[in-house]
């Protein structure tokens, strides 16, 4: 019965990123960021976006799920 609930699990798990990565369009990219501003945005800046993340965003062409920047800054 173990073995039937992680095999499901493990499923579910497999379905979830296969779904993230066809919403974030990572299968048509040759690498996983595009600079290292767009690895460290992903790790931790994606929570404050500004309106200069947006600015290097389309100077640099970096790829995901869009996130509108908070214009308040």
């Amino acid at each position: 019965m173990k073995k039937l609930l992680l095999i499901v699990m493990a499923c579910f798990f497999i379905a979830g990123c296969g779904a993230a990565a066809r919403q974030s369009e990572f299968w048509n990219h040759s690498s996983m960021y595009q600079t290292w501003s767009h690895l460290g945005f992903s790790w931790c800046g994606y929570k404050k976006v500004s309106i200069e993340d947006a600015r290097k965003s389309r100077e640099q062409k970096w790829w995901g799920i869009p996130i509108s920047a908070d214009q308040s800054k």
